[in-house]
């Protein structure tokens, strides 16, 4: 694992509980949408580099 893919999967890992967060805290729909889009970029950015 090269320092790049681990701070995407980081990075999306970080997302992902902004997004549950988020959920948790009855935010609007569309910021738990374009938060859950970017967790999931990261996170197959990382996982596509390994």
């Amino acid at each position: 694992m090269n320092t790049y893919s681990t701070l995407f999967i980081l990075l999306g890992l970080f997302l992902a509980g902004g997004v549950y967060s988020f959920w948790q805290q009855k935010q609007s729909k569309s910021l738990i949408a374009i938060l859950a889009i970017g967790s999931v970029m990261a996170l197959a950015a990382g996982l596509l580099q390994l």
